[in-house]
């Protein structure tokens, strides 16, 4: 799951001409090492929750500037969205505390 959505934003940023390649996504969009990505794919694994927080915050960062731009309004809507897919997956893999006493 993690991997698609991964995979889902790469597909977006490139087609978009945000991120040309895989490496520049693997650092830029992922804060990994340029190969990152291409050992996803080639490894068939899954990217860490880390690297998936990472990535979330860098759309919503980028989407929140870029919705201040009326050029750029709706794409900022769409980095927000795909934030949001990570923000998900990252609550879903959240451990939950017992805080009764």
């Amino acid at each position: 799951m993690k991997r698609d959505v991964i995979f889902e934003i790469f597909s977006f940023l490139k087609q978009n001409g945000i991120a040309s390649s895989e490496n520049e996504f693997s650092q830029e969009w992922l804060g990994q090492c340029e190969s990152y990505f291409r050992g996803l794919r080639f490894k068939k694994t899954e990217p860490s929750m880390g690297v998936v927080a990472i990535c979330g915050s860098r759309l919503l960062k980028a989407g929140n500037e870029m919705i201040a731009r009326p050029r750029y309004h709706l794409l900022g809507e769409q980095f927000i969205a795909m934030s949001e897919k990570c923000r998900a997956l990252v609550d879903a893999d959240s451990v939950e505390f017992d805080l009764a006493p």
